[in-house]
This record gives structure tokens, C-alpha cells and sequence, in this order.
């Protein structure tokens, strides 16, 4: 008898931690869709759109071609690019970490430039993203930037990625 009651507090017990998680479980997923949802969406989505890749693979593109571009610009021509795109830090964070051979041929060719743009695409296959899409990904970020800042932050930027 004593187990049927026992069950009988324990069942629904169990029924509403399973459906309402705690607070602080709720917190990471919630702070991780705040985190893309910030993340420059409306370029996100648009470089998406335009590659036809997913978000996770265009916030990954577009942070990796604005790390190339960091590498290769002044702090003072990179920082009206960054004035153009809201969240850039959390864009810069969002490229995956380059593996070896990219580092090394970044190194190569310096930080930007050519060197840049090879170990950009060695990063962009990590995201699963085909060589033709590539091809088109550094176009399609500086004519979305340049819609947002203007001409000569896109050529700033074009100059950067080339």
C-alpha cells in the first residue's frame, strides 16, 4: 500500500519536472537563440538567402570573412566596416577555429590578403559549404555591407577580401 501511495506523490512529481524544466536549464538554450537572434540577423539572413546555405553556416561565413578582413585592414578602416554591422564581435566569434594548414597558409600570405582568402576557404569547408559557394561568398558579404555602409565601406572591404 505504502508503494502505491508512493507512487501515486512521485508520478505526477516526475510528469511536471519533465515538462517544466528548471529555470537555470532553460537558460543556456534561451541565451544561445538570444546570441543568433543578435548576431547581425537581417545580414545573416540575407547571405543565407544569397548563398542558399543555412543561418549557422552564413553568421560562420560572414564571421570568417570579417576575421580575414580584420587581418588585412587598418583598426581605423575595419572600425567604420564594424560601425556598419551591428554585432560584429558576435559575428567574429561565430567563424570556426581555422585548423593548422589554414594558420599556416594565412601565415604564408600574411594575415590578409591572398593567404587570408585561401585559409578562409579551408575554414568555410569545415561549414560544409561547397567550392562555387565560396566563390561567391566574399562578393555576396561586400555588396550586403555596402547596401548597410555605404560605398566606401564596401570598397574598404572589397579591397580587404580581395
Amino acid at each position: 500500500m505504502r508503494t502505491l501511495a508512493l507512487l501515486a506523490i512521485l508520478i505526477p512529481a516526475v510528469a511536471t519536472a519533465q515538462t517544466n524544466p528548471a529555470p537555470d536549464a532553460q537558460a543556456p538554450a534561451a541565451t544561445a537563440v538570444a546570441a543568433a537572434d543578435t548576431a547581425s540577423s537581417e545580414l545573416v539572413g540575407q547571405l543565407g538567402k544569397d548563398l542558399g546555405i543555412t543561418a549557422k553556416q552564413a553568421e560562420g561565413t560572414a564571421g570568417t570573412l570579417f576575421g580575414v578582413a580584420k587581418g588585412a585592414m587598418k583598426a581605423e578602416d575595419f572600425g567604420k566596416v564594424a560601425a556598419a554591422v551591428p554585432d560584429m564581435d558576435a559575428l567574429l566569434k561565430a567563424a570556426p577555429a581555422p585548423d593548422a594548414k589554414s594558420s599556416a597558409i594565412a601565415m604564408l600570405g600574411g594575415a590578409g590578403g591572398a593567404g587570408g582568402m585561401a585559409a578562409a576557404a579551408s575554414t568555410l569547408a569545415k561549414l560544409g559549404l561547397k567550392p562555387e559557394t565560396i566563390a561567391k561568398a566574399a562578393p555576396s558579404l561586400i555588396k550586403i555591407v555596402q547596401g548597410k555602409g555605404g560605398a566606401e565601406v564596401g570598397n574598404l572591404l572589397a579591397a580587404a577580401l580581395k
